[in-house]
């Protein structure tokens, strides 16, 4: 009788392999926009709000020679194909001066914008903005769960089984340990509560902010704070525009939501947190439908200001996009850009 067999691993491991090693979920030739729809892909007015926010840096820099716009999680380049094509109805010679980075573990797409510098890990010491949409849910985690007795144990996934299957491991020790006491407190719960342990993506965005020389660092994700940690923790597949369940084998994006408080304290005094909603309106996005009046002088114009309402609702909704958390970290800005 054939014996069976099981390759167990922490989710970290097996999650940093199935997205980005050979063959990885974000090295598939139809990239993540093939599986999920973003901020980025739902309207062009978050390019433009991009844009704006861009702008508002600038100014408040002083107009440099040089004026970075680095995209962490870049995916196939498509948010800074819209911001460049932006770029000329900016002020100050902007255009000019713009110096666009995409930053993506995958090849470089073919046709991308020659200006656009395709790298591995953000670069060292630009001036501008670092913007980093949906990129800190998919820095790899470990997750822990609680047992019987209330000792939070390593969740492990059997890379043989190929369909998610998973146990409980060796009790959480050491750094994980001590960031759960800190941040997702387990230890004497119930049985089968769990945590998605971030100290990884604390170490990700506390480096992103230390290669600005000056700017401002902006990460967009689904986040929670301490006094409302989900209690079963959050981590899910998605696959061609579906939720599916986490199999750690490349064929589905693996993610988890992010302690956004745990991050901005990472990085160092300055940070804040806000709401998509709340950014959003700030950088000028109005949701409010055009006057009817306008149908009747300009019936063309009204179609397309209706349009563009109803986009800037789905990036504003309070029950989905708009609950996105902006983490904001000003290094030597003079002051707060992000409000008006």
């Amino acid at each position: 009788m054939a014996t069976e067999k099981h390759e167990w691993s922490g989710w970290r491991t097996a999650a940093e392999q199935a997205l980005y090693g050979t063959g990885g979920f974000f090295r598939r030739p139809e990239g993540p926009a093939g599986h999920f729809r973003t901020s980025v892909h739902a309207s062009p007015l978050f390019a433009r709000a991009v844009a704006e926010l861009l702008r508002r840096v600038d100014e408040a820099l002083g107009h440099p020679a040089e004026l970075a716009l680095v995209d962490l999680g870049a995916g196939r380049g498509e948010l800074l194909t819209q911001v460049l094509a932006l770029a000329p109805g900016l002020p100050h010679d902007l255009d000019r001066r713009l110096r666009p980075y995409a930053v993506e573990r995958a090849e470089r797409p073919a046709g991308l914008d020659r200006r656009i510098a395709w790298l591995d890990a953000p670069p060292e010491g630009c001036t501008g903005l670092l913007f980093a949409n949906e990129w800190l849910d998919n820095v790899p985690v470990d997750i822990a769960e609680t047992d019987a007795d209330g000792v939070p144990r390593r969740v492990e996934v059997d890379l043989a089984a190929g369909d998610g299957t998973e146990r409980l491991g060796d009790p959480v020790d050491g750094e994980d340990a001590a960031w759960l006491a800190r941040w997702w407190p387990l230890a004497g719960a119930e049985p089968g509560l769990r945590a998605e342990i971030g100290h990884p993506r604390e170490a990700a965005w506390a480096g992103a902010v230390r290669s600005l020389r000056a700017g401002l660092a902006v990460a967009v994700d689904y986040g929670h704070e301490r006094a409302a940690r989900p209690p079963f923790g959050t981590l899910t597949g998605f696959r061609e525009g579906r939720e599916v369940r986490p199999v750690p084998d490349g064929s589905c994006d693996l993610t988890a939501h992010v302690a956004m408080d745990a991050c901005a304290a990472a990085a160092g005094p300055g940070a804040g947190l806000m709401t998509q909603r709340e950014a959003l309106r700030g950088l000028g996005l109005d949701a409010r439908r055009p006057p009817l009046a306008l149908a009747a002088t300009d019936p063309a114009g009204y179609v397309r200001a209706l349009g563009a309402a109803g986009e800037a609702a789905e990036l504003t909704d309070p029950a989905g996009l708009g609950a996105f958390t902006w983490l904001h970290h000003p290094v030597e800005l003079p002051h707060d850009v992000l409000r008006p």
